[in-house]
């Protein structure tokens, strides 16, 4: 029987036998794909680390169904947390807040957990099929790229038991991490959801310090120094035009986006494509994304699987403009060529 089933009747309950026996199952969600496992189950948690290669101190978010439901994993549910989940759930917005007593083993030695709802049909149906919160990383090996299609998950993890394959996800890219167990609401991780519009309910929003060392305990995921990235080098570079190129290793590519500093060459006629190019003298593949943050979000990682597969040894990346808009897309960047 195929491991990547369409999200019908029949799929759904496939998956709701495979959870329920304490293994995991990818799923779509609007972000990115995510490999999910019973949150109650030590067995199936284990089972999340094991096929992802996922250090122990690196914590899970947790998907859940309703916002009753997320209350009944935590111990302090405040006021601004009504809010955001009024305004922005279902959506790419976790929440962290203290953990409730009875939940153990969904991530690092520490009080917190990290919840959400997921803004996906397939995602929601599975919830609401099996009845449990979904402990569910991105379905993909440790520090590699976040999968989008079932395609990725696949490729990355082949040993994974069951894809519900819900086509590829809209927003492409982690939700926004914020911390309600601090004084002041605070971001972990910037994501999809913008901080001008969690500002629009919170507030004033701080910024971590520093940060967190690997091997570490953290509240989030996505703080390590380097994640999401390719097998290919990626240099985040000023200016891809002036990039020295004598030492790079070849095959080299280009991400950038629209109306930025482009090498002198014909432009594909639809951003996303790719196209082979002479830069000179050498051979490049040229991708192309949206100048909108949200759309060269939305791309990116497919993107970055798109010239894995096309073999490139070196990706040279366009640096992307240094305003808040952009911030989740630097910081998933800056990551990637650590």
């Amino acid at each position: 029987m195929s491991r990547v089933v369409p999200p019908d009747a029949d799929g759904v309950r496939r998956a709701v036998e495979i959870l329920r026996a304490d293994s995991v199952v990818a799923f779509p969600t609007e972000t990115v794909y995510g490999l999910g496992a019973n949150a109650f189950s030590r067995q199936a948690i284990s089972e999340v680390y094991r096929l992802k290669n996922r250090p122990s101190w690196n914590p899970l978010i947790v998907h859940v169904a309703s916002v009753e439901a997320a209350r009944e994993l935590t111990a302090e549910w405040p006021a601004v947390a009504d809010k955001l989940a009024a305004r922005f759930w279902p959506g790419p917005l976790t929440l962290v807040l203290r953990r409730a007593a009875h939940l153990a083993g969904v991530g690092a030695d520490n009080d917190t957990i990290a919840v959400r709802i997921p803004a996906h049909e397939v995602a929601l149906r599975l919830l609401e099929a099996s009845g449990l919160p979904l402990a569910a990383p991105s379905a993909n090996r440790s520090e590699s790229i976040s999968p989008t299609t079932a395609g990725h998950v696949v490729r990355s993890l082949p040993d994974v038991p069951l894809v519900l394959d819900g086509g590829p996800c809209s927003w492409g890219i982690e939700s926004t991490v914020l911390d309600l167990t601090t004084e002041v609401p605070t971001l972990l991780r910037p994501g999809a959801l913008s901080l001008r519009a969690l500002r629009d309910v919170t507030g004033a929003i701080a910024l971590r310090d520093a940060e967190t060392a690997d091997g570490a305990a953290r509240p989030s995921p996505g703080m390590s120094r380097r994640h999401y990235a390719p097998r290919a080098k990626v240099i985040l570079t000023p200016d891809v035009r002036e990039a020295d190129r004598s030492r790079l290793a070849a095959p080299a590519a280009i991400l950038t986006y629209e109306g930025s500093a482009l090498p002198s060459y014909r432009q594909p006629t639809e951003p996303g494509t790719g196209t082979a190019v002479i830069t000179s003298g050498q051979p490049e593949v040229v991708e192309v994304l949206s100048a909108d943050p949200a759309e060269y979000a939305a791309d990116l990682y497919a993107a970055l699987h798109r010239l894995d597969d096309a073999g490139v040894a070196t990706i040279l990346v366009q640096e992307p403009p240094r305003t808040e808009d952009w911030l989740a897309v630097r910081d998933r960047l800056t990551r990637a060529a650590a």
